[in-house]
């Protein structure tokens, strides 16, 4: 069976910080949540993967973060894990696999391997073992109403079910939106291009 892997990321943030593209002193996107899903060749989700990664620059969250992803920092003191835990189980989830973004969270992924290994933290996988990919291009192209939207926002530009339960800006519901999205799009005779799989 061929499967492919959605991922989305939530890191840390600041008001202006998207704007200005978090050049502040001390403004680093450290990732504080992943979700990714395994899709096979009809675009079913046959695995989920989902954790709290605590920052190590910036352990205290924003109160701009909380109010946009809802994680609160109590949950990521209690749940989170390490950095080098969560980008080690990430690349072993996505390994020999084409993993789809919406947008170039695979950026970020790299700054955060970056600083691990710069902290002398070691990685269970490589990073150069899976195929990142940005499918907003592609999806924009073929569904123009989705150019503005975020990726928690496509089920409902597309008009599509609530793809489960959860809220945008939550990496695991952001990837539902993102495989609800393709689904459609696959239903409408839309493929993935060719390489991307």
């Amino acid at each position: 069976m061929t499967t492919f892997v959605l991922f989305d990321l939530e890191f840390t943030s600041w008001p202006g910080a998207l704007e200005g593209d978090w050049q502040e002193p001390g403004q680093l996107r450290e990732i504080v949540q992943i979700g990714a899903l395994r899709l096979d060749d009809r675009y079913a989700v046959v695995e989920e993967y989902e954790t709290l990664v605590r920052p190590v620059t910036n352990p205290r969250l924003s109160p701009y973060f909380t109010e946009l992803t809802g994680i609160q920092q109590e949950k990521v003191d209690r749940e989170g894990v390490a950095p080098a835990r969560a980008l080690s189980d990430l690349l072993g989830f996505c390994q020999d696999q084409s993993v789809l973004s919406y947008g170039n969270d695979m950026v970020v992924l790299g700054e955060n391997v970056g600083w691990a290994r710069a902290r002398g933290e070691e990685l269970q996988h490589s990073w150069l073992a899976a195929r990142f990919l940005n499918v907003r291009p592609w999806l924009n192209h073929v569904a123009p109403t989705t150019a503005t939207a975020n990726v928690g926002r496509l089920w409902r530009v597309l008009g599509l079910p609530r793809p489960g339960s959860g809220q945008e800006h939550s990496a695991l519901f952001d990837c539902h939106s993102l495989a609800a999205a393709l689904r459609h799009l696959r239903s409408t005779g839309a493929t993935l291009p060719d390489g991307f799989l």
